[in-house]
């Protein structure tokens, strides 16, 4: 019975025991970790905003930093467990080379994601066309970037399809212009056109006065006489002012005697002689 319990008592002094308190101190080293992690970066997330680093930037930056004190608390942790993590790395730098040729499209949207963050052709909130799709910026990830449409869907698109195709900012600058063509009829008055125009744009308190409006003849077309119609609006007013200006403008017209020409087809029908005999 006293040889049982000595090495019972061997046992759990030079294995269980040691490999117990291993255990837990690894256990203990991820779980704390992983608390300083979130913190570190959520402070240096809210450092950024304060220094007036782009959202984007810092919700980036704020992802890597937590990726990689990932890696590093779970490499603590298993050299806690005694573990030679010396081989583990270079197991796992040749694991990483392998995987890095497999997930090369991977590597790319993550290059891409991070000149997106460097060069920032937008930024979030901006409505921009790019990738295919066209919406507003919710949130530049890792590997993808969230937009919004204005039906709030939403999509995701890999950042290598962005930032390797071209972008349209809609939102970078503060004004915009709105491009229309009006279409008046041959036998109707273009300084009477014109002068109409005028008026609804000079009463239109949404159009800026500078840059100027442009009211021109921009052609001489199959069926009508093409005014082009350029007044400046505030980015944020585009739809709203275009919308306006075609109902106005249509209204106006009618109003005034003014046509707006459509495409139409004269179809003559010839009688054949051999029917009539017939």
């Amino acid at each position: 019975m006293e040889n049982f319990l000595n090495e019972n008592s061997e046992f759990l002094s030079q294995y269980i025991i040691p490999w117990g308190i291993k255990i837990v101190s690894a256990i203990l080293i991820y779980v704390i970790g992983r608390w300083v992690a979130k913190l570190v970066v959520r402070n240096v997330v809210k450092l950024m905003k304060k220094s007036n680093v782009d959202e984007s930037l810092s919700k980036f930056a704020g992802n890597i930093i937590n990726t990689v004190l990932t890696i590093f608390i779970l490499i603590a942790s298993i050299e806690q467990l005694g573990v030679d993590t010396t081989s583990i790395m270079a197991i796992f730098a040749a694991a990483g080379l392998a995987v890095g040729l497999a997930l090369k499209d991977s590597l790319s949207n993550f290059s891409a994601g991070v000149m997106l963050i460097i060069f920032k052709p937008f930024k979030l909130g901006d409505f921009v066309n790019a990738g295919g799709s066209s919406g507003v910026i919710e949130e530049i990830q890792i590997f993808n970037t969230i937009m919004r449409t204005g039906d709030n869907q939403e999509i995701i698109i890999p950042n290598s399809h962005i930032y390797g195709g071209s972008i349209t900012n809609v939102s970078a600058r503060d004004t915009r212009r709105i491009d229309l063509v009006i279409g008046i009829g041959y036998d109707d008055n273009i300084g009477t056109a014109k002068s109409l125009i005028e008026d609804i744009i000079s009463n239109n308190t949404l159009i800026l006065a500078e840059p100027a409006p442009t009211i021109m003849v921009l052609e001489l077309g199959e069926s009508s006489i093409d005014i082009a119609v350029r007044p400046w609006v505030k980015t944020g007013d585009y739809w709203g002012v275009r919308a306006e200006l075609l109902q106005t403008i249509k209204e106006t017209f009618d109003e005034k005697g003014i046509s707006i020409p459509y495409p139409q087809r004269d179809v003559h029908m010839i009688n054949n002689p051999m029917e009539k005999a017939a």
